[in-house]
């Protein structure tokens, strides 16, 4: 096999997956809305730091009990999970119809979207203080903040290059 169709079937799984992973997200929230929807009012709620034992913290006078707002956190990330997958399958069909550089907008749309989402659960979660008591899911944040940089690197790799190239030429 020749480098260049390894390469192109690395970046084939990479983006397949993303949209396969982006997709599953939304349908996961969509299918269990009222679940999810829980789980972010357990943060806000800054629940974790209330169970024993409790960790007093000033930080729990942001703590949030409506459940008006925790819906429409969840329905800002689903939205944004939803314009990211189809940004992603719509980058995906360019891919395998005509290559990488006609995707390429639509795999970075797909990732622009991706780490906004990430982006508010963590900064969220840092607003309620979740690094004191759940830290596998900060870590989890982080560490898919970190796929999405480095997907991002992964398709933009060839552009990256020549931009580089043509600022040490200049």
């Amino acid at each position: 096999m020749q480098l260049q169709h390894t390469i192109w079937l690395f970046h084939a799984i990479l983006a397949t997956g993303l949209a396969t992973w982006l997709s599953l997200a939304a349908i996961n929230n969509l299918h269990a809305f009222h679940d999810a929807v829980w789980a972010i009012g357990n943060t806000m709620r800054m629940d974790p730091l209330r169970q024993d034992p409790t960790i007093q913290t000033p930080l729990l006078r942001r703590a949030r009990t409506s459940l008006l707002l925790h819906r429409l956190a969840l329905s800002v990330v689903l939205a944004l999970q939803l314009a990211a997958a189809i940004a992603a399958w719509t980058g995906v069909a360019l891919f395998f119809g005509a290559g990488l550089m006609d995707a390429l907008p639509w795999l970075n749309l797909a990732l622009c979207a991706m780490a906004a989402f990430l982006l508010l659960m963590h900064l969220g979660g840092l607003w309620f203080g979740y690094w004191i008591a759940q830290e596998g899911l900060q870590t989890t944040h982080l560490v898919l903040l970190l796929w999405t940089l480095a997907l991002f690197f992964l398709f933009n790799a060839d552009l990256i290059s020549l931009r580089c190239a043509s600022v040490t030429s200049s």
